[in-house]
């Protein structure tokens, strides 16, 4: 290939879909991006349109030949993903059967309440390395079939195909003629042992999904086939050469290739993750993952999901009557600390390392001194305590110190932020010098199929730690005091096991 071949990377995340047109030098050439509405029918139920998502993949992808002037140069398409949201259609017409459940819904809680009581957790921890937890897909494909009239019946009959995202978009982007995964995307499913690397006939019985709904599961660098003619605005046949999760996109895009270094991406929710010299099980609280695959060759890792983080600005935010999470920044700057307030924003449940989806939010430490500023300033520190819970536990699972942490997404810019960040785990922080690592990690993925080295993402900046270690042993107390009295409220009915250990 030329080295003036350029990459189409698509990044469809949870709050926008994002285009990059991408230079082998790793220089982003345009860009696009719209937003995405998610709904809440239900409490704890999150969804959003699967027809939407793909409309939104289309649109951007106008908007990035709109700006280059046409498609030519465009050598593949490279696609990294929301994990852990699924879509089930029809296989004939391409319709979904409903909307796609996200990653965050939590519908399929009481399923999973049902296994763990029957005993079977341990099972799917083996083959899988994750947690029982309705985070994750199989429940939520069963809960599909259940629920929308017919469909167990006609997914029976063959008539339907379910997914994770990519494999949706890649379904209508092909026109139906590719119905394929990746390993990163496969080992997020809970369907799929990571061991064997294949789809697991036992956990699809247990958790009532047919087989034949599956995708091929193939490396993260294959040919995933090419587009139909008016799939988009670009001619038909241009390959797709990367599929891979936004957090594994983002690891590759930092220029991870070996353990020692770990990422986090603040998004919605933060995903740490970390490489691991083989597959490791782990004992705190973790997932054991596959990061991405090539040429057949998988890479192992240890993550940590967080479900709600950068969320938890956006929602103190509107708490407050403030415009957005910029403007819950700045009122939070306008104090030294938080006045002894913690916030854990456990808004559908606590992830990594807790796994507890009957945990809720809850506000401690309230005085008759508290303003609103030592609120805001709460919400932005709940973001990097959560991620000092996962970084502890990395580092107990590793048996070794972590050196640095790699950041990532739109929350890394954030300056407060990332100071707090680097004092509470007490290691430097270094800031990606472009948010958007997931959508280059998957151009670098597909150049590194064309035979082509692009250079990792650098950093722009770097913070660190400044705090007094007294001072950051009595703030780590004081938000694993407001943990403790968060796992200690019951929701009604609700399940008391402590996840993951």
């Amino acid at each position: 290939m030329s080295m003036t071949g350029r990459i189409l990377a698509i990044d469809q995340g949870t709050s926008n879909t994002k285009a990059l047109l991408v230079g082998a030098d790793g220089r982003v050439l345009h860009q696009a991006a719209v937003p995405n509405v998610v709904t809440y029918p239900q409490p704890g139920w999150a969804e959003q349109s699967a027809t939407a998502l793909v409309e939104g993949v289309r649109q951007v992808i106008a908007e990035i030949v709109s700006k280059a002037g046409g498609s030519a140069g465009i050598a593949a398409l490279a696609i990294s993903n929301q994990r852990e949201s699924i879509v089930v259609w029809d296989a004939a017409t391409g319709e979904p059967i409903g909307p796609c459940i996200i990653w965050q819904c939590r519908r399929s809680a009481p399923a999973c309440e049902t296994l763990r009581g029957q005993g079977h957790a341990g099972m799917i921890e083996q083959k899988t390395g994750l947690a029982l937890d309705p985070l994750f897909p199989a429940a939520k494909i069963a809960w599909l079939l259940d629920n929308v009239p017919g469909a167990r019946r006609r997914a029976e009959r063959g008539e339907l195909r379910a997914g994770t995202v990519d494999s949706w978009l890649l379904w209508s982007l092909t026109a139906g003629a590719m119905h394929a995964t990746d390993h990163s995307n496969a080992a997020r499913t809970q369907l799929f042992d990571t061991s064997a690397l294949h789809w697991d006939e036992e956990l699809a019985d247990l958790f009532g999904v047919p087989m034949a709904l599956l995708p091929e599961v193939r490396s993260s660098d294959s040919n995933f086939g090419s587009l139909a003619a008016g799939a988009t605005a670009l001619p038909a046949g241009i390959p797709i050469h990367a599929m891979i999760g936004d957090s594994h996109a983002a690891l590759f895009g930092h220029g991870v290739r070996s353990p020692g270094m770990v990422k986090a991406t603040y998004g919605t929710g933060t995903s740490l993750m970390a490489l691991t010299p083989g597959r490791v099980l782990s004992r705190h609280g973790l997932s054991s993952t596959i990061a991405w695959s090539q040429g057949g060759m998988v890479a192992h890792a240890l993550e940590g999901n967080i479900s709600v983080s950068g969320q938890s600005a956006a929602f103190m935010a509107d708490m407050l009557g403030l415009a957005d999470s910029a403007a819950l920044s700045a009122l939070a700057e306008s104090v030294p600390d938080s006045n002894g307030v913690a916030f854990v924003p456990a808004l559908v449940g606590l992830g990594a390392p807790y796994w507890r989806s009957d945990a809720r939010g809850t506000i401690t430490g309230l005085s008759l001194g508290t303003k609103p500023a030592h609120l805001a300033r709460a919400a932005i520190e709940a973001i990097a305590f959560q991620v000092a819970d996962v970084v502890s536990a990395m580092e107990q699972d590793m048996g070794l110190p972590i050196a640095e942490l790699r950041a990532d997404g739109g929350a890394s810019r954030n300056p407060l932020l990332m100071q707090f960040q680097a004092d509470i785990i007490a290691r430097p922080v270094a800031m990606a010098a472009a948010p958007e690592v997931s959508a280059l990690g998957a151009a670098a993925l597909a150049f590194a199929r064309l035979g082509v080295a692009m250079a990792p993402v650098p950093a722009a900046g770097r913070c660190e730690p400044a705090m007094a270690e007294a001072d950051r042993i009595a703030h780590r107390a004081r938000w694993s005091a407001a943990i403790t009295q968060t796992l200690n409220i019951q929701a009604p009915n609700g399940p008391t096991h402590g996840g993951q250990q």
